[in-house]
């Protein structure tokens, strides 16, 4: 691995490291932060998945969270969010290939070269995080929209694999919606009963752990009705009797700005998870 960056942040360290990773074929950047705890033992690691057109700058960036985790001692981790390089696979378009890797492993050519997202984020990355870094082997995953997709989606397809799991405005129906029709098709190919095994709404049916979901949704946000539909989230979990705390926010937007109101709120949620299950 090679640190490209190094900031002292809320008495802890900030950094961004690139490394070859050998499930997507190629160097990936993720930032690590080391709240002040992690000097002095381990501590357990919040994985953020950022949502599309992001890289690991935007959370590191914009979401606050560093000041949440130094107080709660995690260490938060933000990877990218998609397979990058001249090598790699793209589309002009923003919601396809490069920078919108929708947290699968891609089926059809000449995406499924590299697109393993879920295999880095489930398997590779945690590898490496925790052969490097102080942890306590315990994990957590949240993000925001693309990214709060894959967060409810990987934690509902690897069960005991995470202490706790939340997500900001995330696209909990992706067969349903045009991002993720278009995503799909592109990456899983047309037959839409291979799609299931990458939405959320579909997985909570048959889900073997009733790990409980937050989901924060701000009620102003310009893609709540063509792209998210919480309420489909909100029906499947009801259906089945899965936990689902869903706080639909009046006011808030699809930005930032959303996330750096509520981002203490759901450090604070999986510290406590993260402390109950150690």
């Amino acid at each position: 691995m090679q640190r490209l960056e190094s900031h002292a942040c809320f008495g802890g360290t900030q950094e961004v490291w690139s490394h070859a990773s050998s499930a997507l074929g190629c160097d990936m950047r993720f930032g690590v932060y080391l709240p002040p705890q992690a000097g002095h033992g381990p501590c357990p690691v919040l994985y953020w998945l950022s949502g599309l057109t992001c890289t690991e700058q935007n959370f590191i960036t914009k979401s606050g969270a560093q000041r949440y985790a130094a107080e709660h001692g995690v260490i938060l981790v933000t990877p990218d969010t998609s397979p990058r390089g001249e090598d790699v696979a793209n589309d002009q378009r923003y919601d396809l290939g490069q920078g919108a890797g929708f947290y699968l492993n891609a089926t059809q050519s000449p995406w499924a070269a590299h697109y393993r997202m879920h295999d880095y984020i489930v398997d590779e990355l945690p590898a490496l995080v925790d052969a490097c870094f102080p942890t306590d082997g315990s994990r957590a995953i949240s993000g925001h929209s693309m990214g709060g997709h894959g967060a409810l989606v990987i934690a509902l397809r690897n069960p005991g694999r995470y202490r706790s799991v939340s997500a900001f405005s995330p696209i909990v129906a992706p067969s349903r919606v045009p991002w993720g029709e278009q995503a799909f098709t592109a990456y899983l190919g047309e037959d839409r009963a291979a799609w299931r095994e990458w939405d959320a709404v579909e997985l909570v049916a048959a889900a073997r752990e009733r790990l409980p979901l937050l989901v924060d949704q701000g009620a102003a946000d310009e893609f709540l009705a063509t792209q998210l539909q919480p309420e489909r989230l909100a029906q499947a979990c009801a259906a089945v009797g899965h936990p689902l705390t869903l706080r639909m926010q009046s006011g808030y937007d699809h930005s930032y700005y959303f996330v750096q109101s509520f981002i203490g709120d759901h450090i604070a949620w999986h510290a406590a998870a993260l402390k109950r299950s150690s």
